[in-house]
């Protein structure tokens, strides 16, 4: 399990214009099968999500996200290996 944390790197108003490009590129991970949860901070200085599979394919779809091609944001990859979950997220732990 990987946390993708996407933190903005410039002004909102520059994010802005990328949003919908990233959006698609998000549904695009659901649909590979990779991306399990996502959604943005609170306050709004990026976002975070929960994906599973191969760690180097992950890496590169996130090269190309409309946020790192647009040069507004960055990603920090995190991997979790959770050994506990509550019932209903037993995925998380595969």
């Amino acid at each position: 399990m990987f946390v993708l944390n996407v933190t903005y790197i410039a002004p909102i108003e520059a994010v802005e214009p990328h949003v919908e490009p990233h959006m698609k590129w998000v549904a695009e991970g659901y649909e590979r099968g990779w991306f399990l949860a996502s959604g943005r901070k609170n306050p709004r200085t990026g976002g975070l999500i929960l994906a599973k599979g191969n760690r180097e394919e992950i890496q590169a779809y996130l090269a190309v996200d409309p946020f790192v091609t647009g040069g507004v944001a960055q990603y920090e990859v995190t991997e979790v290996l959770f050994s506990r979950t509550t019932p209903g997220f037993e995925a998380l732990a595969e």
